[in-house]
């Protein structure tokens, strides 16, 4: 008389907390709930915490002064002037009307920001590339040392070079005139693009210009076609920080500009009086001032990003 086979039986038992499950054919016991955390997991939880708090104070610290900038540009007098700030208000025109108006024309000044601060923009990006390029590739005793010399140039204290280069601009006829200020701003420009392209430049596999010198390309074709296609995040990184840089300037500008070619900044120091300070205006001028710079770097954030993670600030 044969017994009945009974089938395997498919179906997954259930491991309350606390049983043995089948895994693999291994018995893993599941933790049982309300068992508290390992100090390890309990440690990277407050750390998670910890980070995600420090990045809202950050945050906090760098916007709220800009959204209220932002804010009270569209305030009237009384409302920018009262002891208890206001975050509901009638908004108005007023104060950016006023900028563009009567003797207080800001055109002028944005053009020249604009001239300055892009020209010099481009010049450092182009100079630097090809200066980058040159001590990426050279190999000679002393390199990292010429690198180091060529950005600590632009930590010398401002007022050590002011006096030397408006002596040399007056001596020129540079002074209150745009290419003094384009060759101002290259003074701090032009190290620091060099420095942060040779640092994109070295990134690069050298295999990769040699192959196209072996193809039948000269240096410079290689350089062209080859080497500047692909650290186009870094050319990308370099101009926008230099144009940020140089539309910011006011040192350089005080001194080196004039009727001819104030800028922004400039512009909006002389709204400090000894009579009193325009808020409303200041604020405005403000808004004018940073919003180009944040809207740039927003168009250009794949490749800014792109190019600050390459290892560019190293400067190795």
């Amino acid at each position: 008389m044969s017994t009945p086979m009974t089938p395997q039986s498919s179906t997954r038992q259930e491991s309350g907390p606390g049983q043995a499950a089948q895994k693999n054919g291994r018995a893993v016991v599941a933790a049982p709930r309300g068992v508290p955390q390992s100090p390890l997991e309990a440690s990277s939880r407050r750390s998670r915490w910890v980070v995600a708090l420090l990045l809202a104070a950050a945050m906090l610290w760098t916007l709220v002064p800009l959204l209220w900038m932002l804010l009270s540009s569209f305030k009237n007098r009384t409302d920018v002037t009262a002891a208890t700030p206001r975050a509901l208000f009638a908004p108005t025109l007023d104060n950016y009307r006023n900028l563009f108006t009567g003797s207080n024309n800001l055109g002028p000044y944005i053009w020249h920001s604009v001239l300055a601060a892009g020209i010099s923009a481009l010049l450092a990006v182009s100079l630097g590339a090809l200066a980058g390029y040159g001590l990426a590739r050279t190999q000679m005793h002393g390199k990292r040392h010429l690198a180091f010399w060529i950005i600590s140039t632009r930590m010398a204290p401002i007022a050590a070079i002011v006096l030397p280069l408006f002596l040399i601009f007056r001596g020129l006829g540079l002074v209150d005139s745009i290419p003094g200020l384009v060759l101002a701003y290259l003074t701090f420009n032009l190290p620091f693009a060099i420095w942060l392209m040779s640092a994109f430049f070295a990134e690069v596999p050298p295999s990769l210009e040699e192959s196209a010198l072996v193809a039948g390309c000269t240096r410079w074709q290689a350089f062209r076609m080859v080497i500047l296609p692909l650290t186009k995040s870094g050319l990308v990184t370099t101009f926008v920080l230099c144009l940020v840089f140089a539309w910011n300037d006011y040192a350089f500008a005080v001194v080196f500009s004039g009727p001819n070619s104030q800028t922004l900044p400039i512009a909006a120091s002389q709204l400090v009086t000894q009579t009193g300070i325009d808020w409303g205006q200041l604020t405005a001028i403000g808004t004018i001032v940073v919003v180009p710079m944040m809207l740039a770097g927003l168009a250009v954030r794949r490749w800014l990003v792109t190019g600050l993670t390459l290892g560019a600030v190293t400067g190795e």
